[in-house]
């Protein structure tokens, strides 16, 4: 009996590392995205372009190193499509890295990471976008580009984003919380009364960017949510929880929106408003900030 005991528990032992196995095997992908570091692929030819870009100009970039937002970024592309066709601006969408050279940069106006996650760049690509945005390129952030799968360039974190994603909500992970909008003179958010309820998966941060020194344009108001993170950590960042925000990289225009983990994020009215109004900014065609007389509306062809 005993011997039939021990085999039967072997049996049983046998199959769980085979389906651990099938499921790890089936699953690889993700598990490098979020438990292994995230996918070191960088990229060293560049996409081809369309001959000639109407100015201005947007490129947005969706590659994925880190955790991939399937739904949200095709989503997303198709948005930022939309948007550049009613605003007659030229547009083109990669997730090649490569795309980020001083020749390739300087055919466009502003930078969309849209949903871009992990370690995308080498240490020349850095270097473009770095230098893109002191010399008065735009930059506009959605998302998982505030993620903490950023985290192997500190400047980006630290100067660009200026604080550090601790997490978000898992029980549940998709909440109706209050926005509570504390700039509504700013284009990405003149549209919006004093406050704005929707659904999204929220991020918390180590820290304000406030002390930074962004513009806060949105924050959170953490009384309309739950703020318990993976097995119950408490993520709660107090009065102070921005979650839309500016500042300046040189001459160049950065805002980043840690809205937008859901592809209907990118059918909603309200945000589709303020990312183009997002863009109108950090193109420089609405607004003020980061050395106005770099560029203005009539001056980008």
């Amino acid at each position: 009996m005993l011997r039939k005991i021990v085999k039967f528990v072997l049996w049983i032992l046998l199959a769980g590392l085979l389906f651990i196995g099938f499921q790890t095997v089936r699953n690889w992908d993700t598990i490098q995205r979020v438990f292994l570091g995230g996918v070191k692929v960088y990229e060293s030819t560049p996409p081809t372009l369309p001959q000639n870009i109407a100015r201005p100009a947007i490129l947005v970039f969706s590659k994925t190193s880190g955790f991939r937002h399937e739904e949200a970024i095709p989503a997303a592309r198709d948005a930022f499509t939309d948007i550049a066709k009613e605003k007659g601006w030229g547009i083109f969408q990669t997730e090649n890295g490569a795309a980020f050279s001083p020749e390739i940069l300087a055919k466009f106006d502003a930078v969309v990471f849209s949903n871009t996650s992990g370690d995308v760049f080498t240490p020349d690509q850095r270097a473009a976008f770095k230098a893109f945005l002191e010399n008065g390129g735009g930059y506009v952030g959605v998302h998982a580009a505030g993620d903490d799968s950023h985290k192997a360039w500190d400047w980006y974190l630290q100067d660009l984003i200026g604080a550090k994603f601790i997490g978000h909500p898992m029980n549940p992970q998709f909440q109706k919380a209050t926005i509570r909008v504390e700039d509504r003179t700013h284009p990405a958010t003149q549209h919006l009364g004093e406050t704005w309820q929707r659904t999204d998966e929220w991020y918390s941060f180590d820290r304000s960017p406030r002390k930074t020194g962004v513009t806060v344009l949105a924050t959170l108001d953490e009384t309309s949510y739950i703020q318990k993170g993976m097995f119950g950590s408490n993520l709660a960042m107090g009065k102070d929880h921005p979650i839309i925000w500016t500042r300046c990289i040189g001459k160049g225009r950065v805002l980043y929106s840690a809205l937008g983990h859901t592809a209907e994020s990118f059918t909603e009215p309200a945000n589709k408003k303020a990312l183009t109004g997002a863009l109108n900014w950090a193109l420089k065609l609405e607004g003020k900030g980061c050395n106005d007389t770099h560029a203005t509306p009539q001056q980008i062809e």
